[in-house]
């Protein structure tokens, strides 16, 4: 809605665009991840997803802090399983560095590792 000086009203939704992050060889490996799982799993993951893109900050239940700037978007799917998507804030756009699904308490020590790798590639 526009308001009647020609801009945007206060009360549009603020939506962040989000940006899936590209090896070298130009491959979007976490959309490749979500394009692999079901349809009803791939939905629940966008649909969090959206929820982040459009609420940014948002906290628990739905994301949480792992340090260094980066955050997982927590999402529990129809096939009984929990995903993790995590992800960066970068100039105003959603970095997502990586997606898996969670089979233990703890998030693994590798999958952070991957992520804060990916993650440094973008930082000054």
């Amino acid at each position: 809605m526009y308001n009647i000086w020609g801009g945007m009203a206060a009360n549009e939704p603020r939506k962040l665009p989000v940006v899936f992050y590209r090896t070298r060889s130009n491959v979007e490996v976490v959309r490749n991840w979500l394009r692999d799982l079901d349809e009803g799993d791939r939905n629940a993951i966008g649909q969090d997803l959206m929820r982040v893109q459009y609420r940014w900050p948002v906290g628990m239940p739905l994301c949480r802090a792992l340090g260094e700037g980066l955050w997982e978007a927590r999402s529990a799917l129809p096939s009984n399983r929990i995903a993790r998507v995590l992800f960066s804030v970068h100039q105003g756009r959603i970095l997502v560095l990586h997606g898996f699904i969670k089979k233990t308490q703890k998030t693994p020590d590798e999958d952070l590792a991957l992520a804060r790798r990916r993650n440094r590639e973008f930082e000054p």
